[in-house]
């Protein structure tokens, strides 16, 4: 059999149904494609390899998937912390967005995320920004998978003045890269405070019509909730629920606030939570009940939100924090097990932004989206378990290797579609004129 590249690593955990951990293998990848998984001593007398990369002391994943962030805000990391959600939105993002964002912000914000982000270890993520075009754009040239989300909001910004406008945008986006292979695209409508029932309800009919899915910030607070049933006499998730965007294409975000009856809903109609840990800590939002949502049979995966409010794009902390957090609200220690932490942040999160035939486990035929960590650091060592090394131990700086659709973005841990300098100095251009 013939194969363009052949890599042997110490260990492969595959995410597949049967969360397979296979010692001394190989993959054989040919067309971006993943044609076969062998023991390695197999592989040297059946593969042709064009080149083979051996990675002793290795454990080999599928690409993390960042379920949910905001890219580009990557530029206001550490602009405004310690303030709580509302405080920080009306009276520090959104006036410096407002002030500052346009397409040349976008470009360069999304360029430091997609760098950080491919270091450490995540292939594809799922955006909620405006000027989509400009992130879809920086992360194709990039090399970089992702769902990039069509904005809508009710309020005029500096990237479209009605709900209506928004929608338009978002229909041409999807145009334009309805057959490209690392890009796809979701409606994102901001949240129930911020887009009225026509629009969402626009948004539920053409995301059924276009097959994509939605994505949305859903009871992120208490305060949010409670103001809706002051207000309207409705929860959002019943408000959302009766608009027809509760079903399988819905990746709802954060769900800190959630009733036994909407979790039972969740399942029942197929819709994903995604959960970000750290960022509802440091907001101090509150506790997606993870342990209850997987429980239920939620399909639940992990984003790290914006670095505006985390401050960083860690998927692998995500893990370990989803794990920790998980146990620790349920009174659990069983709860949230390392290997449920790993699919949250690789299967699940395919499945939520309906890419789980494409990515998000080892098997055969599905994109070789590869991230191969070394596990030989004194931090995790001794290993006797790599998926519990993984999760609760290793760190981004052990991402030495990273493939999409088989192509290496990451080589021994320097970027190969991005130019490092280039990007930590329009970085810091962007700092000094935002914070004068």
């Amino acid at each position: 059999m013939h194969a363009e590249l052949l890599i042997h690593a110490e260990w492969i955990l595959t995410v597949d149904p049967e969360n397979r951990q296979l010692t001394d293998h190989a993959i054989a990848i040919a067309d971006g494609r993943i044609q076969a998984i062998l023991p390695y001593a197999e592989a040297r007398r059946t593969i042709q390899a064009e080149q083979t990369v051996e990675l002793p002391g290795h454990v080999l994943i599928p690409g993390l998937v960042n379920a949910h962030t905001h890219a580009a805000m990557s530029l206001l990391r550490g602009l405004a912390d310690d303030l709580p959600l509302m405080t920080w939105l009306h009276e520090h993002i959104w006036p410096t967005e407002g002030r500052w964002v346009d397409a040349s912000f976008v470009a360069d914000g999304t360029r430091l995320a997609v760098l950080e982000m491919l270091r450490g270890g995540v292939t594809c993520y799922n955006d909620m920004y405006f000027h989509p075009e400009v992130t879809a754009q920086v992360t194709a040239e990039a090399g970089m998978r992702a769902v990039i989300g069509m904005i809508v909001v009710d309020f005029p910004t500096g990237y479209a003045a009605s709900s209506d406008e928004y929608i338009a945008k978002g229909l041409a986006l999807h145009e334009r890269y309805r057959d490209h292979p690392l890009i796809r695209v979701a409606w994102a409508p901001h949240a129930p405070y911020s887009v009225s029932d026509e629009p969402l309800q626009r948004v539920a009919t053409l995301a059924d019509e276009l097959g994509v899915p939605i994505h949305i910030h859903l009871h992120e607070t208490r305060d949010e909730v409670e103001n809706a049933v002051n207000a309207h006499g409705e929860r959002p998730f019943a408000r959302l629920d009766r608009l027809g965007l509760i079903g399988p294409s819905l990746a709802s975000v954060h769900m800190t606030q959630l009733e036994d009856a909407e979790i039972a809903r969740l399942a029942e109609t197929g819709a994903s939570v995604v959960h970000c840990p750290e960022s509802n800590l440091k907001l101090a939002s509150g506790f997606c009940p993870v342990a209850r949502l997987l429980e239920a049979g939620v399909n639940v995966a992990l984003g790290t939100d914006g670095a505006a409010s985390n401050n960083d794009l860690n998927l692998l902390g995500e893990m370990r924090t989803a794990a920790l957090l998980g146990k620790g609200v349920s009174g659990s220690a069983s709860a949230v097990p390392a290997t449920e932490a790993l699919r949250m942040a690789t299967i699940n999160g395919a499945r939520a932004l309906g890419l789980d035939s494409e990515i998000g486990s080892i098997e055969l035929g599905k994109s070789a989206d590869l991230v191969a960590l070394d596990l030989r650091d004194p931090h995790t060592q001794p290993l006797y378990h790599p998926v519990s090394q993984l999760v609760y131990a290793a760190g981004r700086h052990q991402v030495r290797q990273v493939w999409i659709q088989g192509q290496q973005v990451i080589r021994d841990g320097a970027p190969t579609t991005l130019h490092l300098a280039e990007v930590l100095s329009e970085a810091q251009v962007w700092g000094a004129r935002i914070g004068e």
